[in-house]
């Protein structure tokens, strides 16, 4: 990882939570806390002369929290890669299809996760940040209200999903510990460009997806500007952008996770969900 450089304010940066206190990421096990902060949207947008490094600390990946708690708003897009649309026999949408995770199912990147039901499925997403809300947001301009960027395991009991004859998302996604997110947030100045970092998800060291978020459909700028036009969107808000083929419901034969199971999502310069089923 890139260490900080501080002229007048922060370039480029990972943001951890630990402890209730952000911090900024500069090593592998290193962070260096920003004083001064409550959140991680306040260590983002604080004004340079109020941002203060201390000591540098060292933690295990398992110290820290979701790099958010309690966002007003999770946003999820659905078919958002052409491949997983045609593996679950869904037609492609004309625009974003967005459903709903609750806050409740929110947890940290290194988390032990209780299956709900025996089709538990797994899909690793790009997850954003909202850094600065708005209405009606110009795609132009969508990226400037991007605070950062983050791995997100979107969890799925297919039972539930599927149980009517047309599917129904949200309540099947969220159940306790089916949002993971992190580890840290990446602020999207840090990365080289975006579409080449490449989604892996992997069960028990076996590789289950693995894509580049160039094949997104609606890119971070189009889902950011088609949200504003219907809701106000707020700082801290989370939107889980899709996941690429390769889920478990897929399959041929299906596989789903059982307890026991090593999930790991990992999008390439942002880190890694290390997710154990029970």
């Amino acid at each position: 990882m890139k260490r900080i450089k501080l002229i007048n304010e922060v370039i480029e940066m990972k943001i951890g939570m630990r402890a209730n206190r952000p911090f900024i990421i500069t090593a592998e096990n290193q962070g260096q806390p920003i004083l001064n902060a409550q959140t991680v949207l306040e260590a983002l947008y604080m004004a340079p002369g109020k941002r203060q490094l201390g000591p540098v600390e060292t933690f295990e990946p398992e110290d820290l929290a979701a790099p958010v708690t309690q966002p007003r708003q999770i946003f999820a897009v659905g078919m958002n890669y052409r491949d997983h649309s045609e593996e679950i026999h869904i037609t492609l949408p004309k625009v974003p299809s967005i459903f709903t995770k609750f806050s409740s199912s929110l947890a940290p990147a290194n988390v032990v996760v209780t299956a709900h039901g025996p089709k538990t499925d797994w899909e690793t997403e790009l997850v954003v940040m909202i850094g600065r809300g708005g209405r009606e947001i110009p795609v132009a301009d969508a990226m400037n209200h991007v605070a950062g960027v983050m791995v997100g395991e979107d969890l799925s009991d297919r039972d539930v999903q599927f149980e009517n004859d047309n599917p129904q998302f949200s309540m099947g996604k969220s159940f306790e510990n089916y949002a993971p997110v992190g580890p840290w947030l990446t602020t999207v100045d840090e990365l080289a460009s975006l579409d080449d970092e490449v989604i892996t998800t992997t069960v028990n060291g076996q590789t289950m997806q693995q894509a580049p978020l160039r094949q997104l459909i609606f890119k971070v700028p189009d889902l950011v500007h088609y949200l504003s036009t219907v809701c106000d969107l707020q700082p801290g808000d989370l939107i889980f952008t899709g996941t690429p083929s390769g889920t478990g419901v897929g399959r041929d034969p299906q596989v789903f996770l059982k307890s026991g199971d090593q999930l790991t999502g990992h999008i390439t310069h942002l880190g890694t969900l290390n997710i154990t089923i029970k």
